[in-house]
């Protein structure tokens, strides 16, 4: 490892660096900086599975082993493929498509982009030996890639037919199923051959009066057809429909609907057609009530006979993030979520019965040296790249950008990208710009709608330092030190704010610019992405840009971000109040003063799940319905009456989740008796149900 590599490392606070000890994620260049992975270890996972985008996700299972893909846009390499033994640990292990060259509108030449458009909406499945992805692409049609091995290598066919958000049912009596379209379901029969569809067989499946939407999974089960969709926006339910046979009648029923997991919505564009800075947004109302619901998404088996929901759920600017639920089955029906609490997925639940136990693993290897002869597959390139301009062999251990013209940042040909990791992370690049010429900047940018750079700028007169707001159209400059900068950028994608900042040694970093506030947009339809660049501002080709390494740190790597405090007393309040749980009259309470808390010992039950004991030896017992009154304290053994499941919302704060109603503990507005019968948790988390807690002893 280089001493700038260590260097950069030396420079991040203590906090991260307490968590980044060596743990098992996998192999890679970096493996031991811990990112985000929703195993928690003890047998529970947290929601989401990955803290990046992942939208539009669809999932296949063969034999014992799971795979799954996702919308890649404008990125290139497209359509990643992930591997699972357990739906909780993935690993990349490749890309259906390396390059994907449909025209200039894909390597962003003449002025044309396809920044929001590209691949999306994939479809993935298996059958008689091949694997299978078909994703549409915009005025392109839809594209069909198979092989025989999910790590590759894939053929690619194109059908001319443009059939949006599809879904593919290879049915038992031979033939091959295509369901398409929003609000209208459609359905088309595919040719065997699967390079068109079969004249004729294209019809209207499902009107829209029946409130199915897009986003379709199609499925064959136990004889019965099973269509999983979402109305489309991003404040929706998921519906299923179901019927008997092709022909109908189908009936519909809501299967998931207002699971925010206590996420609400963020900054937004007032104008989202505005095409030129200075942007106005809109800021997140803390009292508003807007759920970011989880929404689009499908349904998978397990080998012991569990069911299991996927779905996403738009996160604000750090992209749309996938989420797992167990369902439940209701008279034929899968329900995401518990009995008790049909259509709300809880945050943290027990991880799914496989039959398969592994190591802890996150999806990817986000820090790169630069020092291999690939890139980390976590990367991918904005557009198509011109490969003649980028290296990682003319300099050992640098990637090395050549710049190509461009009007600014969103025109920059080769910048390299990879995706935004939550819920809060700091990125480190070394440059290297003595190789630039006039007009040349490059840097480490942030790719959204609004995005905003820090870098080093190329002048007659020799080198700037800049940062750039495109929400303002400022750009703060200075005289830079040196060619041989350390660029950073640190984001909270709780509160939305980037800080860019540069050192000249790697050890002290300097804030430059103003704060930046990241947003959700459907300008590139993907989530806040970091990025790698260098381009030219004179119309020619200029020089050349050393990146010497690059570092993601995650302070919050995992679902709990403090750990559960076994064996402590602890007191409760609510956020919502301030209100704090006490004892009175032998039932549980919400209380005005602080100082009446009841302290709780906290009594491990494994599986992240716990007890509350008082200091006279009794537990907090949740009765009947979990109404207001009927939690109350009883001397006996544990048992799922005095059970919780410990939920962290990755910001300190805790619901209690009962395992005898799957409802989570709430407090009243008032002074008064406290339930157990609440659904989940508002996205501004004060109604009650979240908790922040305090260690009074041991």
């Amino acid at each position: 490892m280089r001493a700038s590599f260590r260097a950069a490392t030396a420079a991040v606070p203590l906090l991260v660096l307490v968590l980044l000890s060596s743990g098992p994620d996998g192999a890679g260049a970096q493996s031991s900086r811990r990112s985000w992975a929703a195993d928690n270890g003890n047998g529970t996972y947290s929601n989401p599975l990955f803290y990046d985008e992942f939208s539009d996700p669809d999932m296949i299972r063969v034999g014992s082993d799971y795979y799954l893909t996702g919308t890649t846009m404008h990125a290139m390499p497209g359509l990643p493929i992930l591997h699972s033994r357990d739906l909780v640990n993935w690993r990349i292990i490749g890309y259906a498509f390396e390059r994907l060259d449909l025209g200039p509108d894909f390597r962003l030449e003449n002025g044309r982009h396809i920044y929001g458009q590209g691949i999306w909406a994939p479809c993935f499945r298996y059958h008689n030996g091949t694997y299978y992805i078909f994703a549409n692409v915009n005025r392109f049609g839809l594209q069909v890639f198979r092989a025989a091995n999910p790590r590759g290598p894939w053929k690619h066919n194109r059908i001319e037919k443009s059939l949006h958000d599809i879904s593919v049912l290879f049915d038992d009596d031979g033939k091959i199923y295509a369901v398409y379209g929003a609000n209208n379901i459609r359905i088309v029969e595919l040719n065997s051959e699967l390079t068109g569809v079969v004249p004729g067989t294209d019809r209207l499946l499902i009107d829209r009066s029946l409130g199915l939407g897009e986003g379709s999974h199609f499925y064959k089960i136990n004889g019965k057809y099973y269509i999983v969709s979402a109305i489309p926006g991003a404040h929706v339910p998921m519906k299923c429909a179901r019927a008997d046979s092709l022909a109908g009648p189908w009936e519909v029923r809501t299967i998931s609907e207002g699971e925010s997991l206590g996420i609400g919505q963020g900054y937004r564009l007032k104008d989202s057609r505005r095409q030129q800075p200075p942007f106005e947004l809109i800021p997140p109302d803390p009292g508003e009530r807007l759920s970011l619901t989880l929404h689009q998404g499908g349904i998978i088996d397990t080998p012991t006979g569990e069911w299991w929901g996927y779905s996403m759920q738009d996160h604000n600017s750090v992209g749309r993030l996938t989420s797992l639920s167990p369902v439940t089955w209701v008279d034929g029906w899968p329900y995401f979520g518990l009995p008790g609490n049909l259509g709300r997925t809880p945050a943290t639940w027990v991880k799914p019965n496989t039959g398969y136990s592994g190591p802890v693993t996150s999806p990817y290897d986000r820090s790169d040296d630069f020092s291999g002869p690939r890139l980390q597959p976590v990367w991918q390139w904005n557009h198509v790249p011109d490969d003649s301009k980028w290296s990682l062999s003319e300099r050992r251990g640098y990637l090395r950008l050549y710049s190509l013209p461009a009007t600014d940042f969103w025109w920059a040909r080769n910048t390299l990208t990879q995706r935004a990791i939550g819920p809060e992370s700091t990125v480190t690049t070394e440059l290297d710009g003595s190789g630039l010429k006039e007009g040349d900047i490059a840097g480490l940018a942030l790719l959204n709608w609004p995005y905003a750079w820090i870098g080093l700028v190329r002048e007659a007169g020799g080198y700037r330092l800049a940062q750039y707001d495109h929400i303002t159209g400022q750009t703060v400059r200075e005289t830079a030190p040196s060619p041989r900068l350390w660029l950073r950028v640190h984001c909270n994608f709780d509160t939305e704010i980037a800080r860019f900042s540069y050192s000249s040694n790697g050890k002290d970093f300097k804030p430059l610019g103003p704060e930046f506030i990241m947003v959700f947009q459907l300008r590139t339809f993907q989530g806040v992405r970091y990025s790698l660049f260098n381009y030219n501002t004179s119309g020619v080709p200029g020089g050349a840009a050393d990146f010497n390494f690059f570092t993601v740190d995650e302070p919050r790597p995992r679902g709990l971000t403090r750990p559960i405090p076994l064996s402590q007393f602890i007191t409760l309040a609510d956020l919502g109040t301030g209100n704090a749980l006490a004892v009175v009259n032998g039932g549980l309470h919400s209380v005005a003063s602080a100082a009446e808390a009841t302290p709780f010992r906290v009594v491990d039950r494994g599986r992240g799940r716990i007890s509350l004991q008082t200091g006279d030896g009794r537990f907090v017992s949740v009765g009947g319905e979990g109404k207001p009154g009927e939690v109350t304290l009883k001397s006996v053994k544990p048992g799922d009456a005095e059970t919780f499941q410990w939920v962290d919302l990755h910001r300190g704060d805790t619901l209690l989740l009962s395992l005898a109603t799957h409802r989570y503990i709430v407090a009243p507005k008032s002074p008064g008796p406290v339930g157990a019968n609440h659904p989940g948790p508002s996205p501004d988390r004060k109604d009650g149900s979240c908790f922040s807690w305090k260690i009074v002893g041991r």
